[in-house]
């Protein structure tokens, strides 16, 4: 049977993910009210996708990344604050499969948990999408590339555009070009690519 295990300090948040979490049949669902005791149960955990709050009292969302990098039949999805890029692009670079803001719509979490069933699943076909991902960065240009390389570091589209002496507006040009191109429709999926590719270092 899979599982899902949320792993968050809010109480309420942890109510209302299991209520939605529920409507997955065959699937066993557990939370955790902090980093430590999800760290103290590793041991005894099954393969499962994971929901991970970032921002947690001892042992934050990190430090539960790093004890599961020899884990690979665990699969984290990381919950950030709103905007928070640079933290996202962390947890990815840890080991995170995906990445959401705060607060969470329903439709955006169900479909990044059905993904992640699907990569727990069928883990052999991590190489096929890691040629898929760097076919579709093949198909930026240079300054496509470099906007994509400027949010991967979390700057803003007025650092990119000072940085590449362009304007903001053109810096939106060009990510809109770039996620075009990579047949996306949000900046998570963009770093995925990118991630998979091998454009964001482990």
């Amino acid at each position: 049977m899979r599982s899902i295990y949320i792993v968050d300090d809010d109480n309420e948040i942890r109510s209302e993910l299991y209520s939605l979490l529920s409507i997955y049949p065959d699937t066993g669902l557990r939370s955790f009210g902090s980093g430590d005791d999800f760290i103290a149960a590793l041991d005894e955990l099954q393969a499962s996708v994971i929901l991970l709050d970032m921002n947690m009292p001892g042992a934050s969302g990190l430090d539960v990344l790093e004890a599961i990098r020899d884990r690979k039949d665990l699969f984290p999805i990381v919950l950030t604050g709103e905007g928070d890029t640079q933290l996202a692009v962390k947890a990815m670079k840890a080991g995170a499969t995906d990445f959401l803001e705060k607060p969470c719509e329903p439709k955006s979490l169900l479909r990044t948990i059905d993904l992640a069933f699907e990569t727990l699943e069928e883990t052999e076909q991590v190489i096929a999408r890691t040629g898929e991902a760097r076919d579709k960065l093949s198909r930026l240009s240079s300054r496509e590339r470099d906007v994509l390389e400027g949010l991967i570091e979390g700057k803003s589209n007025k650092v990119i555009g000072y940085e590449l002496d362009i304007s903001p507006r053109t810096v939106e040009v060009y990510r809109g070009k770039m996620m075009e191109k990579l047949e996306v429709q949000s900046l998570p999926e963009a770093l995925r690519i990118a991630f998979a590719a091998g454009l964001i270092d482990a």
